[in-house]
């Protein structure tokens, strides 16, 4: 299933590590990815596939603690982590020299092995480097579910109509 919710080079531990819990945090992981990825012009994690992917966290992230696998329930998946060379986390901002030492901040609590002890989104937006871009006052709020009802198979006639009725709602002296 986690093939099709976010490309690998994107996607959390835990979701390589074959958890089923989606969670915000799997987001915050995938947006730090994509935030250093534009920040340094080439992608964080390149990884060809899930052991690669691997590879390059715990060499670039360090090794996870006993602490951080906790929250793997795959014990096959704890155990191929347990056997992989160990790594120290490295210094982001030794890596990255020319990104803004406050934005590698930022990244570095996003990409934390442990989703629990990631950054969440709120913690995010009040963070430094995003004080001049959050108002809190200016948050905007859903007060509903999303709904994800246009991802519904229609077929080519309904689509069609789909089009027409829009068409007409915007320009309704062609009725």
């Amino acid at each position: 299933m986690t093939e099709y919710v976010v490309t690998r080079w994107y996607r959390a531990p835990e979701l390589l590590l074959n958890s089923s819990d989606y969670t915000a945090a799997i987001d915050v992981w995938s947006v730090g990815c994509i935030y250093m990825e534009l920040m340094n012009r080439k992608p964080l994690f390149a990884g060809k596939d899930h052991v690669h992917q691997m590879r390059l966290l715990t060499e670039l992230l360090g090794t996870p603690t006993e602490s951080d696998l906790g929250l793997v329930r795959n014990e096959d998946a704890r155990r191929y982590v347990r056997q992989l060379p160990q790594h120290p986390r490295q210094q982001l901002v030794k890596v990255f020299p020319h990104v803004n030492p406050l934005a590698i901040d930022l990244i570095d609590k996003m990409l934390t092995f442990d989703p629990a002890k990631r950054i969440t989104v709120e913690e995010a937006l009040a963070h430094p480097y995003l004080a001049r871009l959050h108002d809190i006052d200016d948050e905007p709020v859903c007060r509903e579910l999303f709904s994800f009802d246009f991802e519904q198979a229609l077929g080519e006639e309904q689509m069609k109509d789909m089009i027409y009725q829009e068409a007409l709602a915007l320009n309704p002296e062609y009725a």
